[in-house]
């Protein structure tokens, strides 16, 4: 297997240093400054006038035309900190070695904290404003109506809101709680070293965050064993600095929650994105009543690799162990643009900016972040960030932060700076919206009967990590923040016996289990997001549905998705998607994933049965 620049993965000693990558494979984030120096000069200009919005500080109630000009200095100032803070964490990103890139973004998460320190104000002022009287603003002033919107949602946060005093201390607090999720990712990805492990062919190689995925996809179960073993056991070692800076972060959450007046934290973490718990216990139950499919699944993998015991290092291989895809980089990019054909040319545009003009940074290289994400800010390109290893997960990788992108585009493009995000809950929509078309695409045109049941196991395997997994991972962080707000102590022995168990519980009696496995949770960052993780599973499901209406229904149902796309932040989530024609508020999407999944199950089943 060979990455874009030449070098054979099973060959390599160490990593690249990010010098030695060709520049066609990094993302150019010149177009956000054009050097360090610039940033540099953009930071100290917005220090120096972000006090600035303190002078309306008293006044938003004297006029329509005060409230106006305050909101509108607000959002610019925001959207210059914006830039700030996705170059600095971007750059930081590249090689999270690098000291200069470190005190960057440093200097800009602390920029961010004073920003809403000085701007914690508007909120607190704007409610102490009689209903009646803003809504004559908005008459008064017409431009006011850009921000009716967020005045409704800021009505509905009424009880949650504290006194101007009160807010200003809790956004002086922000840098201090967010140091437990710092001080992780500082250890997670620069500190943090794992040994050589021996690949297939007894060669030495280095264990990576990154590569250790593509390990347990190794068809020599020796190699799967030393990776998850060699991963593990570095973890074990520091599993009581991890368990504290995740114990940490979760008080930090319930601290906000109650200074809100919140029952939970993740009442409150719902309730900014206007989501009714019900959501999140559904979904729960929905999977809980499936796990016997689940577990006919796992079953399935343990009869077709002929293995007397199942570990939990050998869920990730392929069952199709001799179908090697090995994908380049080029070639992916255009299987990508074939799946997403259906969606028309100016969508495929998009697509193709992205390849052409460097959002992409493709390749790993000594210090670079792991995995795999979407980001930027608005008035920046949506840009994404890979480790690429020329196999089907990257491929597969590469769909899902695309769709995320052009999510991000479409968003930026069509709303104004107020509304120009996405929620959180809709998030994991659009990329996974693309995993399912790619799937069908290859399913489609693959004319290999082997290759077709590799893609079949794979789509198996993203509701095994995207549903099912992420369900998991829900549950259990919803269980340990309740042991923390009860006033339970969480040690790394406790964390590990808790989702020791509950991984037992989600994948049956089909796996032989050991302590390690116990471990995982030490190494998920996303469990210090805050209620983040059920958002995959609800995602994934409804896009799902959304596919199957583009793919069956054509023009209309690619002209409902893309309104979807293109509305942000300005009607509520949940409205939103209703706009694609999906209803989260029921089980049913839930239900029809679900179904989708025993559906696929059966067919992988008749094939390797037969």
């Amino acid at each position: 297997m060979h990455d874009e620049g030449g070098h054979a993965l099973t060959e390599k000693k160490t990593l690249p240093g990010r010098k030695d990558i060709p520049l066609d494979r990094r993302w150019r984030l010149e177009d956000i400054f054009a050097t360090d120096e610039d940033w540099e000069k953009a930071y100290r200009s917005l220090e120096h006038d972000l006090p600035h919005i303190q002078t309306y500080q008293g006044t938003l109630g004297s006029s329509a035309e005060q409230l106006f000009k305050c909101l509108q200095l607000e959002d610019a100032l925001n959207e210059r900190l914006g830039k700030l803070y996705t170059y600095a964490h971007m750059r930081y990103d590249e090689d999270t070695t690098h000291h200069l890139y470190q005190t960057m973004f440093q200097k800009v998460q602390t920029l961010a904290v004073q920003a809403q320190t000085v701007m914690s104000f508007i909120v607190p002022e704007i409610l102490s404003i009689q209903p009646e009287t803003l809504r004559a603003f908005v008459t008064q002033k017409k431009e006011l109506a850009l921000y009716r919107q967020f005045f409704t949602e800021l009505e509905e946060k009424r009880d949650h809101v504290l006194s101007e005093r009160e807010e200003s201390l809790l956004a002086q607090a922000g840098e201090l709680m967010m140091t437990p999720y710092v001080t992780y990712s500082m250890l997670s990805h620069a500190d943090l070293t794992f040994p050589m492990i021996k690949d297939e062919h007894g060669d030495e190689v280095p264990l990576t965050a990154s590569r250790y995925t593509t390990y347990l996809e190794s068809k020599d179960r020796a190699v799967r064993a030393s990776a998850y073993q060699a991963l593990y056991e570095t973890y074990g070692k520091f599993k009581h600095t991890f368990a504290a800076m995740l114990t940490g972060m979760i008080k930090a959450h319930i601290f906000l929650a109650q200074a809100r007046r919140f029952p939970s934290a993740r009442a409150a973490a719902l309730h900014e994105n206007h989501i009714p718990e019900i959501v999140y216990d559904q979904l729960i139950q929905a999977v809980r009543d499936k796990l016997p499919s689940f577990h006919r699944y796992v079953e399935l993998r343990k009869k077709t690799l002929g293995l007397a015991d199942l570990r939990m290092y050998d869920l990730y291989t392929s069952l199709i162990p001799e179908i090697n895809f090995n994908i380049r980089y080029e070639e992916a990019q255009d299987m990508i643009l074939k799946s997403l054909s259906p969606m028309g040319e100016a969508y495929l545009d998009i697509i193709r900016q992205a390849f052409q003009d460097r959002w992409i940074d493709v390749e790993e290289n000594k210090g670079k972040r792991s995995g795999a994400y979407s980001s930027g800010s608005y008035g920046t390109k949506p840009y994404i960030l890979m480790n690429w290893q020329n196999n089907l997960n990257s491929l597969y990788t590469l769909a899902h932060e695309l769709g995320h992108s052009v999510h991000s585009y479409f968003t930026r493009a069509h709303q104004p700076y107020r509304y120009g995000d996405y929620s959180i809950f809709v998030a994991e929509v659009a990329s996974t919206f693309h995993e399912h078309m790619l799937s069908h695409y290859l399913l489609e045109t693959l004319n290999d009967e082997r290759q077709k049941l590799a893609i079949l196991n794979h789509d198996l395997e993203g509701f095994r990590g995207t549903v099912f997994r992420q369900t998991m991972f829900a549950e259990f962080e919803y269980d340990v923040h309740e042991r923390v707000q009860k006033g339970e102590a969480l040690t790394a022995d406790t964390l590990s016996r808790f989702y020791g168990e509950l991984n037992r519980q989600y994948y049956g009696e089909a796996v032989t289990y050991d302590e390690l496995i116990g471990l995982e949770w030490a190494r998920i960052p996303h469990f210090y997001y805050n209620f983040y993780v059920y958002q995959y599973a609800t995602g994934y499901s409804a896009a799902a549905t959304l596919a199957r209406r583009v793919l069956s229904e054509g023009e209309e149902a690619v002209r409902r998705y893309t309104d979807f796309l293109k509305a942000g932040k300005s009607a509520p989530p949940l409205d939103v998607l209703n706009m694609a024609g999906v209803d989260m508020r029921s089980k049913e999407p839930i239900l029809a994933a679900l179904e989708l999944f025993e559906k696929k199950l059966a067919q992988l089943e008749t094939m390797l049965l037969a």
